[in-house]
């Protein structure tokens, strides 16, 4: 019960605290998406941290289309747009979280 909450909390922070970031950028910057993305390369340390979270988002992806297809749970699919939309901070932890449920 408690790891099911640490997972609902890290889930949490790891929507608002993204997000904040990128509600940030869009209020200095309107909706430039791309003046994003040019951002997230504006050098190599940033873009190894880029490669690195897509590289995590894509294994994470598999991993739930997999499970929840094995498990036959398919509520833990909203963290896959959770993880492209937020980001991996939240799609992992949101995902741990569902699957901590059991099938009755």
């Amino acid at each position: 019960m408690a790891l099911r909450l640490l997972y609902l909390a890290l889930a949490v922070w790891g929507a608002v605290m993204p997000m904040g970031y990128f509600l940030e950028w869009f209020a200095a910057n309107g909706l430039d998406l791309m003046g994003m993305v040019d951002a997230w390369h504006a050098n190599p340390a940033t873009s190894g941290l880029v490669w690195d979270l897509t590289i995590a988002a894509i294994a994470l992806t598999l991993f739930v289309i997999a499970d929840c297809r094995a498990r036959r749970a398919w509520l833990g699919l909203i963290a896959i747009p959770a993880t492209w939309g937020i980001g991996v901070s939240c799609g992992l932890p949101l995902y741990l979280f569902l699957r901590s449920f059991r099938r009755g």
